[in-house]
């Protein structure tokens, strides 16, 4: 994916995880203005925010242009940033809540009913999936709010910030196959939960 912060960094994207004292150091300098250092810094994240992104829209043109709008407002957001260790972690939250706003801009979708909830929706996505990028994304967010904690951050793992089912597993200590199955619980808590609002 060219792009307009590809460039002789591309190596650096491709190398694997960044060495943590590379990191601070890019991120300090980006910090006191240095552009080539904030475009190695691109080129390095750029597959994991179009990742993020791309699990957010479902549109790979979609997220390709989120994907240039956050590495733009990183550039220039950067020296807000306190603690430059963490710049993976904030760069992915960015990710995230402009994947959400570009979603909630979309023109109205189809709001599946609750008991449709833990089915397949159109295109191969869950219809929870189609819940958070339709009209009633601010339902569903409330709806989880009510939740009890390891269902809201199951949840909120897969769906709002992106993690697959592997970064999941680690965050939580457990296999791949545990988090399945929360997943799916957790989907049904959730579709009780709306069904019980939406009939109140």
């Amino acid at each position: 994916m060219d792009t307009l912060f590809s460039n002789g960094a591309r190596a650096a994207r491709d190398a694997g995880n960044m060495e943590p004292e590379r990191l601070v150091l890019l991120v300090r300098a980006s910090q006191a203005g240095d552009r080539a250092a904030f475009g190695e810094l691109a080129a390095h994240f750029e597959p994991t925010v179009f990742a993020v992104a791309l699990r957010r829209l479902r549109n790979r043109s979609e997220a390709a242009e989120v994907t240039q709008d956050v590495l733009m407002r990183a550039m220039r957001k950067i020296g807000q940033l306190e603690e430059p260790e963490r710049f993976a972690g904030w760069l992915k939250q960015v990710a995230v809540r402009m994947s959400i706003n570009r979603a909630v801009r979309r023109p109205k979708e189809a709001v599946c009913a609750p008991e449709t909830f833990g089915g397949e929706a159109t295109g191969g996505e869950t219809a929870l999936d189609s819940l958070l990028r339709g009209e009633a994304a601010a339902l569903v967010r409330g709806s989880l709010d009510r939740l009890k904690e390891l269902d809201r951050r199951t949840l909120t793992a897969f769906y709002f910030e992106g993690r697959s089912l592997k970064e999941i597993g680690e965050e939580f200590a457990c296999p791949v196959g545990t988090v399945k199955r929360r997943l799916h619980t957790a989907r049904g808590r959730l579709k009780a939960e709306l069904a019980s609002v939406m009939s109140a």
